[in-house]
């Protein structure tokens, strides 16, 4: 995972293209970028970021701003007890089995921590 200015890239290789392909995903504007070694891709992110920026600089600061990850929700105790069994009987935290229940009914897969570990 690639971080810069709070904007976070999933990388992720080609292997038939032979390049890296980075997507940003904590906004909803698509920023992609590509490199064919760590060094090509990092710039390309930051490159990428920059451009989207000055874009919304152009476009009055009508940028998607970076989300954070972070999801505060409150539910009853008996549903917060459930879900905490759950968690244990798969042997995840908390956190990790709500995120996992929340990729399945959106349809967003989870991001792969650890896939390629860059910047």
């Amino acid at each position: 995972m690639m971080d810069y200015k709070g904007y976070k890239a999933q990388i992720d290789f080609d292997n038939e293209a032979g390049i890296f392909v980075g997507e940003v995903i904590n906004t909803r504007d698509g920023i992609t970028f590509t490199g064919r070694s760590v060094d090509e891709l990092r710039t390309a992110f930051r490159k990428a970021v920059d451009d989207y920026l000055e874009m919304a600089c152009d476009m009055a600061g009508n940028t998607d701003q970076p989300l954070s990850g972070k999801l505060a929700i409150r539910v009853n105790p008996t549903l917060h007890r459930a879900i905490a069994t759950c968690a244990e009987r798969e042997g995840k935290s908390v956190a990790a089995w709500v995120a996992d229940r929340l990729s399945e009914a959106t349809g967003v897969n989870s991001v792969k921590i650890g896939a390629v570990k860059i910047g």
